[in-house]
Order: C-alpha cells, then sequence, then structure tokens
C-alpha cells in the first residue's frame, strides 16, 4: 500500500530548490535504471515490468521506446558505442538501430524464477549487477562482476531483492541494497574483490524501501524510496542529510545528467497502486527532473 506522504525524520532538512517537474509522464509500470551517456547528451532507462527500453533526449524533448524480450532490469552505454541491457534471460548487447537483443551471459540460468534488477560500471569498465528473486519472496538476489574475462559471484550474501550497486568517486566503496529489509550496505572493494560490508543506513519503518543508489561529486548517496514519495541524501558517513520530497509514492533511482551533470533525473513507478492511489497520482510512472544543487560523477562506459 502506497504512503501520503515521505516521512522527513526530525531535523533533517527538505532541499531548498529541489522540486520534482515531470519531463516525460510516460505511466512507467516500474520505470528503472536511469544513466546519462554524456556523449550523445541523452538519459537512457528502462521499464522492468512492461519490459522496454526509453531514451530522452533533454535538449530537444526527443523520446524513443524499443520493446525488450524480456523483462529488463537495467540498460548501459559500452566503451564501444552500443549498449549493454540486463534482461531476466541474462545480460544482452543490445543494438538500437536494428531493436536486437544478443546473448552475452546468463549468469542464472539455473534460477528461472530470478532476474536482473540494476546495474553500474565501475572505472574499470566492470559492471556490477544484482539479480532478484521476481516474487520477491526468495533470498535468491546476488551481486555479480562482469568484464572482459566473463561474470563472477561477489560473494555477497544472498537477499530476495537486491538493489544497486554504486561506488564512491574513489571506487574503493560499493553501496548495494537489501531492499526488502531497508539496509543499505557499503562494502569495501580493491582489485575487484569484495573485503568487508558494513551496515551504511536503516530505513525506518513507514518510510518506505530502499530502491536505486547513485553518488554524487562529493561523495554522498542519493537513494530513491519506493512507497516512500521521496529521494534521501545521505553524506558518506551514511547520516541522513536531506529528503526531496514527491509528488509520487515509488521512486526508483535518480541519474545526474545535463552539461554540467547538475541536473537529477528520476524514474518512478505504477506498480502496486490501486485505482484510487492512480487517481491521486496522475504524474505515477512518470520520469521527472529536478535541480539537486550539487553535479554528480560522470558515468564510465562498460568494457566486457
Amino acid at each position: 500500500m502506497a504512503l501520503s506522504a515521505a516521512h522527513v525524520p526530525a531535523n533533517v532538512p527538505v532541499i531548498a530548490g529541489a522540486t520534482p517537474q515531470a519531463v516525460w509522464p510516460l505511466a512507467a509500470t516500474l520505470g528503472e535504471g536511469p544513466v546519462w551517456a554524456a556523449h550523445e547528451g541523452a538519459l537512457w532507462f528502462v521499464d522492468i515490468k512492461a519490459p522496454a527500453i526509453h531514451r530522452f533526449v533533454p535538449a530537444s524533448g526527443e523520446t524513443a521506446t524499443w520493446p525488450a524480450p524480456a523483462q529488463v532490469g537495467w540498460v548501459l552505454p559500452c566503451a564501444d558505442g552500443t549498449l549493454l541491457a540486463g534482461l531476466q534471460t541474462g545480460v544482452h548487447r543490445f543494438d538500437p538501430a536494428s531493436g536486437a537483443f544478443t546473448l552475452l551471459c546468463a549468469p542464472e540460468a539455473h534460477l528461472p524464477g530470478n532476474r536482473l534488477n540494476d546495474a553500474t560500471v565501475a572505472a574499470d569498465g566492470a559492471v556490477w549487477l544484482g539479480s532478484m528473486d521476481d516474487a520477491e519472496t526468495d533470498e535468491s538476489g546476488r551481486i555479480y562482476r562482469l568484464d572482459t574475462d566473463g561474470c563472477v559471484d561477489s560473494g555477497l550474501p544472498p537477499v530476495s531483492i537486491t538493489n544497486g550497486p554504486a561506488f564512491s568517486p574513489d571506487g574503493h566503496t560499493l553501496y548495494h541494497h537489501d531492499t526488502l529489509g531497508r539496509r543499505i550496505w557499503a562494502s569495501t572493494v580493491h582489485d575487484g574483490r569484495v573485503t568487508g560490508t558494513r551496515l551504511f543506513a536503516q530505513i525506518e519503518d513507514g518510510a518506505g524501501y530502499p530502491d536505486g543508489p547513485v553518488v554524487d561529486a562529493q561523495g554522498c548517496l542519493w537513494v530513491g524510496l519506493f512507497a516512500g514519495w521521496a529521494v534521501r541524501h545521505y553524506d558518506p558517513t551514511g547520516k541522513l542529510i536531506g529528503v526531496v520530497p514527491f509528488p509520487v509514492a515509488n521512486v526508483t533511482k535518480i541519474a545526474f545528467g545535463g552539461p554540467d551533470l547538475r541536473t537529477a533525473y528520476a524514474t518512478t513507478a505504477t506498480k502496486g497502486l490501486s485505482t484510487a492511489e492512480r487517481a491521486v497520482q496522475p504524474l505515477a510512472g512518470a520520469l521527472f527532473a529536478f535541480d539537486p544543487g550539487v553535479a554528480g560523477l560522470p558515468a564510465h562506459l562498460a568494457r566486457v
């Protein structure tokens, strides 16, 4: 059930000037995975449950959509000019010119009830990706590392729904979520290996569930809250330092974009909303933009 408003803890400011505006009211069922492609001046994102890949060009307002053959959790630009897409059936090369998907690897072919859910690219071009139980019950979601040598399990403990991961500016801290447990974890990473994990933040009851994370140029973490009507802003110690309330309940993830990386784009979802809830959230599922008051980090290009 959706909440009625963002939960803002005492002594935590609402970020001044960060007023979300709908820039594409596409009513996505489960909008997710926004990523800024600087070389195109475009934002790519997906709709997982109405499987499609979307592209938005802010300078012109141009939009484009490609159907996906299975649930698609994310899309990422590659160094060779192509795109990767994380489908329920595995990681694919995606060609926008033809709309074709070519399977590269299937890390969980033995788990047909799982799907790929979120991903990011490290500074070395490796893709860190997470999976989840599509029924959202079994603790079968894991985090993997994919590079030119193949796909390997990170060794992090499984949870039902993984979200993230996201990297600190120096690349040595990996943020990842146990969404149903409302826990944000931080792990130390060296040479592609996870060497330690600690609890970074716990989302309190009634505030929603931590969905996609992204890190800004100051090393602070921004987290979309599903069923929480907000995006949260944490400093590198895990202290909650700001909240951006939204006019919709299900905020899934943000990405920093624009020529100076100072515009935050947020995907949202209609998933789980009743007819009555959708009536009071006419912009549910829209792509939003707001001024976060800080620049983001450039997205790395995948090398696989």
